[in-house]
């Protein structure tokens, strides 16, 4: 059961993790996860740790995930918590089915923004907000892939260069949620779908931050994974 919640300036998505779909979508089960997310966002809660430590019911919270364990015989396990935080910050539940939440952080309060953006998120797994928040040896090896992959094709490897700039721009649009193309308005990028909101409202509007998670993926496992591909790339 992957829950998210926001209080305005603070916001948090947790992971519950059981063994089978019958568990997972048990009134009891998403209580629980409810419960303790409700928990860690009220004690501004920033590592699972502390979540874990936390007092719920006649215990702590893992307490309360061990007895419930017991309640089902399915192993139980918190298997995730990110927190973002910012002068605004809006979630998305992808279809209310507590399988996908999203977290945006915006500079201001923009409700209608910060909700498409946050499904923007889901819609498309994007790894980075800006073209400055890629990893220069993530470039780097994009490149010598792309460069590698236009000579293969025939190319002469004097244009070779200017060919692989344009891929290194469809690659930012891919990867960069600030470049992408907005998904409920093609002609924007959600770059320029925030600035046109700001403009109706008479304000900036930026996104700061954000996140996404989807069930079975460990938020710190995920970053680690993640970490560990990079460094075997540029390796």
């Amino acid at each position: 059961c992957v829950l998210a919640k926001s209080t305005g300036r603070f916001a948090a998505i947790i992971e519950l993790k059981c063994e089978t779909d019958f568990v997972a979508k048990n009134a009891d089960f998403v209580a629980l996860t409810q419960a303790i997310l409700d928990a860690a966002v009220a004690n501004k809660c920033k590592t699972l740790d502390e979540v874990k430590a936390l007092p719920l019911g006649n215990g702590t919270v893992q307490d309360a995930v061990t007895d419930r364990s017991g309640i089902t015989g399915e192993k139980m396990e918190l298997d995730g918590y990110n927190v973002v935080e910012g002068a605004y910050t809006s979630i998305y539940n992808h279809q209310g089915n507590n399988q996908l939440c999203t977290i945006v952080a915006m500079n201001k309060e923009a409700e209608a923004a910060a909700h498409g953006v946050a499904m923007q998120i889901a819609a498309l797994n994007t790894p980075y907000l800006t073209e400055a928040d890629v990893p220069a040896e993530v470039i780097e090896h994009e490149k010598e892939v792309m460069r590698q992959q236009v000579i293969n094709e025939g190319k002469p490897e004097a244009i070779a260069d200017k060919i692989v700039m344009g891929k290194i721009g469809k690659f930012y649009k891919e990867n960069c949620l600030v470049d992408q193309e907005f998904v409920k308005d093609g002609d924007l990028s959600v770059a320029q779908y925030t600035a046109k909101v700001a403009k109706d409202l008479g304000g900036d509007i930026k996104i700061v931050k954000f996140t996404r998670f989807q069930k079975g993926e460990g938020l710190e496992k995920r970053a680690d994974d993640f970490a560990a591909e990079v460094a075997s790339m540029v390796k």
